[in-house]
């Protein structure tokens, strides 16, 4: 398991979300695994682009609040914090309705930068978006 905090679940994250630009997209928590978290976000007004598309930026929201949250669940926080520092993201598939589903797991969790691997399926387990995030780990001053 790769979490500071080896209880970590659902419950616990929940309180990240409210007064966040993931609560204004509706993303939400699925699914905390032994090396991954999961998160949901559906494909409505607030995520879709003037063609009714799942919006390239809503993609990378949902990529980045995964993988940022999940670089904060393996540092211990009295000690560190971490910070975004490149995001990409390949957009493979449109989506019209339903939800989109990302699941991050780490490529790389070293002591100054953890690199993720962030991919979104569709509602019928259709690949949509693969998307790497990398983050700085910071020791608090």
């Amino acid at each position: 398991m790769i979490w500071f905090d080896k209880q970590l679940t659902v419950e616990k994250l929940n309180p990240i979300i409210p007064n966040t630009m993931a609560q204004q997209l509706g993303i939400e928590w699925i699914e905390v695994g032994q090396d991954f978290l999961k998160a949901r976000m559906p494909v409505d007004l607030r995520t879709i682009q003037p063609y009714g598309l799942l919006h390239g930026g809503a993609s990378c929201v949902l990529a980045e609040t995964i993988g940022s949250v999940a670089s904060a669940m393996v540092i211990d926080h009295s000690k560190y914090l971490c910070v975004g520092l490149e995001i990409n993201a390949n957009h493979i598939r449109g989506v019209r309705e339903g939800f989109v589903t990302g699941i991050a797991l780490p490529l790389h969790l070293g002591n100054s930068t953890h690199v993720w691997d962030i991919k979104i399926y569709d509602g019928k387990d259709k690949l949509v978006c693969v998307s790497r995030l990398t983050v700085a780990i910071l020791k608090r001053q």
